[in-house]
Formats: C-alpha cells, structure tokens, sequence
C-alpha cells in the first residue's frame, strides 16, 4: 500500500537508488572481507588483536586516509542496520516486533536486552571480518579466540560465503520475477 502511494520519483529513482546503495555497501562488504581472507592466509598480521602502541589521532586505521576511515564508519553502520533487520526478520524473533502503543514491559525489556547485545557484539564483529582496525580503545581485541586463525579464517569465509549466496539469491529472484512479470504481460 505505501509503495502505491509513492510518488513516481521516489518509485522510479528513490528506490532504485537505494537498492544500488544497498547492493553497493553489501558488494563492499564481501570485498574487503574477501581481502581480509587474503591477509589472513599471506600475513599473521591480519590477525585481530589489540593495538599495542597506536595512540588516536596519530596512526590513520584505513590504508585509504579520510574516504577509507568514512567508509569503515559507513559500513559499519550497514553492518549494525543489517545486523538489527536480521535479528528482527528471523523467524524465532518476529514475536519480538515492539507494537505502536501496545507494547508490554517485558517485551520492551526484550528488545532492551537484545539491542544491547547486538551492539556489543557489533566492534568485535567488525573487527574480525577485517571491516576495521579500530576497537574502540574497548580491547575487544584481546580475547583468547580472536587469536585462534581457524575461527577467525571460518568466520570471514562464512560470512563471505553466506552473504554473497544472499545477494545472488534476492537479486537473481527479483530479476526472474520482474523478466517473468515482463514477458508475461506481451505474451
């Protein structure tokens, strides 16, 4: 009903721009963990431990500067909206869906709890696909498994693997839908 709504630009250019912008930033994503991966199997270094001796402000976390700092910031933004949508989607938590004005408390405690959780795991989540460097100067990189190249290597490739399968999916589906949709309607 909202799509039918909308106005023809935000139907003809604001969705279609935002899908781009989506398939961008997940197509980025899989990118630089794929690299991550790369790092993981050449250099030791890619491991994500601590930073010993970087004082803020005085070493760049991106190779990229500034853009590739803005990036990691946007990214992970990405990563935290995605990560909340997900946690909502699955089928053990849509009983969770706060509801307009008919919320009750231990349903709001609920969400309190699980937001909190998924925002704590989110800078150890981060760090470990290779998305960044930083950690918030919390020492998430000082847990014993994040040393362990085999949970590390299976986590980055797990996400790789499962988010590029997702992508070809929904994208593959929605193009056989809308050629089927199309060629249907002359036919």
């Amino acid at each position: 009903e909202l799509r039918h709504r909308a106005s023809p630009w935000q139907r003809n250019l604001g969705y279609p721009l935002a899908m781009l912008g989506l398939l961008a930033l997940t197509g980025i994503s899989v990118l630089i963990v794929c690299f991550h991966v790369l790092e993981l199997l050449l250099d030791d270094a890619a491991m994500p431990r601590g930073i010993q001796d970087a004082s803020l402000g005085q070493v760049s976390f991106s190779i990229f500067g500034s853009f590739g700092a803005a990036l990691q910031v946007v990214l992970i933004f990405y990563l935290m909206v995605s990560s909340v949508v997900g946690f909502y989607s699955s089928p053990l938590f849509t009983r969770l869906l706060p509801e307009r004005q008919d919320t009750p408390l231990t349903k709001i405690i609920g969400n309190c709890v699980s937001l909190l959780v998924l925002s704590s795991a989110l800078p150890v989540f981060s760090r470990t696909l290779g998305i960044t460097r930083f950690d918030l100067l919390g020492d998430f990189g000082r847990f014993n498994w994040l040393g362990n190249f085999y949970i590390v290597f299976l986590y980055n490739m797990g996400f790789a693997g499962l988010t590029t399968l997702c992508l070809v999916k929904r994208v593959s589906w929605a193009v056989q839908a809308e050629l089927i949709h199309a060629f249907g309607e002359r036919g």
